[in-house]
């Protein structure tokens, strides 16, 4: 997989919808203080806006903030799932593929004893570096991957992470940017070095037209405001069933412990739901090496 040239616009996205529904949405089984740090000033207005809802009139400001907020709502539920997965099942290890501005090496206390290692391609890591310089606490350990040239597993064990020691991926918002051969590819390597009582971690998107149609109206909003959509330079590659991202996990030898929509997640919290369809298509699964 080619490495992109600059930082990933996705994971801003990401991020603003966290620092929007921290302490607002779902309080007491969400929070993120670590995101509204993480962004810059400018990526904030929106952010706020949201939370105070207060609805921009101008339209390019209008859909920034419908794009935050919709952001919130489908990230709070995927944060708790994987949060809640995290917590059942600790391991002296931690990996986070594709993180982004991930913030939970600072902000869960489960993890203060644990060794986190986030991995992603060099252009997002270092700006995610130079955002995370004023989080207080003990960082990660970054390991940069440019997954045109780099091995997976050679790049970890290099920044000190042990095959023989259970490991806990959070692979979260990264499998549909990646082709069906990458995914597999990936999966591949983590077996290799999983330890027995290793879990992972996934966030996926099942098909469905509705998918390519929330495609469509994304590239058409980001082009009303004169700005190109984040789907024009990060374009969604694969989507699995659940059955298939379930027999991909079972080949490598994980055995599936739980799998839920997001808009289950969503409705056993009591959390918005504007975009049901969104939410049925984004799925968590669960798998443990025994």
């Amino acid at each position: 997989m080619s490495t992109p040239l600059r930082a990933s616009r996705t994971a801003v996205l990401v991020c603003q919808g966290r620092a929007a529904a921290d302490g607002l949405i779902a309080p007491g089984r969400f929070a993120d203080p670590t995101a509204m740090l993480l962004l810059a000033p400018d990526e904030r207005e929106a952010v706020q806006w949201v939370r105070d809802g207060a609805v921009p009139r101008e339209w390019r400001q209008r859909v920034d903030f419908e794009t935050v907020r919709a952001n919130a709502e489908l990230i709070v539920p995927r944060t708790v799932a994987i949060d809640d997965a995290l917590r059942a099942h600790p391991t002296p290890q931690v990996v986070i593929l594709g993180a982004g501005l991930d913030g939970r090496a600072w902000r869960m206390p489960e993890l203060a004893d644990v060794t986190v290692f986030e991995v992603d391609q060099p252009a997002s890591q270092r700006d995610k570096r130079e955002r995370a310089a004023a989080l207080p606490g003990e960082p990660p350990r970054f390991v940069p991957v440019d997954f045109g040239r780099d091995r997976l597993v050679d790049a970890l064990a290099a920044s000190g992470h042990r095959a023989d020691r259970p490991t806990t991926w959070v692979w979260e918002g990264v499998v549909p940017y990646l082709t069906r051969p990458e995914v597999a590819a990936t999966v591949t390597a983590l077996a290799d070095c999983s330890a027995s009582g290793s879990r992972l971690i996934v966030n996926f998107q099942v098909p469905g037209w509705s998918m390519k149609l929330g495609g469509l109206l994304a590239r058409l909003l980001a082009a009303s405001t004169g700005r190109s959509s984040v789907w024009a330079t990060e374009p969604w590659r694969s989507t699995w069933t659940p059955a298939a991202m379930a027999d991909l996990l079972t080949r490598h030898g994980y055995t599936i412990s739980r799998d839920e929509s997001l808009l289950d997640t969503a409705r056993a919290l009591a959390t918005p739901i504007r975009h049901p369809r969104s939410l049925g298509h984004s799925r968590v699964m669960v798998a443990d090496r025994a």
